[in-house]
């Protein structure tokens, strides 16, 4: 009893204590906080797929199937991806208003929770690819050189070396890109959706993606000139050869026309 009594009069046994208690309750709390954590967002997550569950029953089972694998009026949803879910759905192409060569985007009339809603249950189905942060398709930083470059190489030839847009085959058409929310351009890049080809990462990286949508940025700001002067739209060579043609050649033509004119007079007189 002697030596316990003089061990707990020890002037480290005060301290040995306090570590013992702060080692136990950060123990306790490693085991337990998590786990509650959790399971709070696999609830949520579960919510958000039951109530995305009966929005896509009312609004999108008729042409997609209850259960997303597809029907003659709607392709399979299953691995499609909550980014797909998003760029259709708030871009308004989908629902789709009537059948035809291609969706066009319109006023969405679902809110962002429903749509978020709406995505958590199609990933739930298979998985794809999932919504893009701010820091993915924010143009803050980008290398907009880098990004007119790529754009030009893989994006000009249906959108315009601006994107202005332009018509495809079949009645269908690449859409203008003005406008459009830098998340909704990452998204189209990483899905693919209608006759656009899908620029997954493994094809073109995060930033390269990134760089496109500053470059869309920049060109389509209103704060941005043109250094060539008149831009004509920036249409590209169609408008600007249409304008050569009418204005250019006409402006010879009545050139020509005048010197004939006076010409003959001349000799007259």
């Amino acid at each position: 009893m002697k030596k316990l009594s003089a061990r707990r009069r020890h002037p480290l046994a005060a301290v040995v204590v306090l570590l013992f208690a702060l080692a136990v309750t950060g123990g306790l709390y490693a085991a337990f906080a998590p786990a509650d954590t959790a399971k709070a967002d696999d609830s949520a997550q579960s919510l958000a797929i039951e109530e995305g569950k009966k929005l896509y029953s009312v609004g999108c089972a008729s042409c997609h199937g209850t259960g997303g694998q597809g029907t003659t009026d709607g392709p399979s949803l299953v691995g499609v991806g909550a980014a797909a879910v998003d760029f259709q759905v708030a871009t308004g192409r989908m629902p789709l208003q009537q059948q035809g060569a291609q969706a066009p985007r319109k006023k969405a009339i679902y809110s962002q929770a429903e749509i978020d809603q709406l995505a958590a249950y199609i990933a739930s189905l298979g998985a794809g690819p999932a919504q893009p942060t701010k820091s993915q398709y924010s143009p803050e930083g980008a290398d907009i050189a880098k990004g007119g470059e790529l754009f030009r190489t893989n994006c000009a030839q249906c959108h315009n070396f601006t994107g202005k847009g332009g018509a495809l085959s079949n009645g269908k058409y690449a859409p203008t890109l003005e406008g459009v929310n830098p998340k909704h351009i990452y998204e189209a890049m990483q899905t693919g959706p209608q006759n656009m080809p899908s620029f997954p990462d493994t094809t073109m990286s995060e930033k390269n993606k990134k760089d496109i949508i500053a470059y869309l940025d920049t060109v389509n700001s209103d704060k941005t000139k043109s250094p060539g002067g008149l831009e004509l739209g920036g249409l590209g060579p169609v408008s600007e050869g249409l304008f050569a043609w009418i204005f250019g050649l006409g402006a010879l033509i009545a050139v020509a026309i005048w010197v004939a004119a006076h010409t003959a007079k001349a000799k007259k007189s």
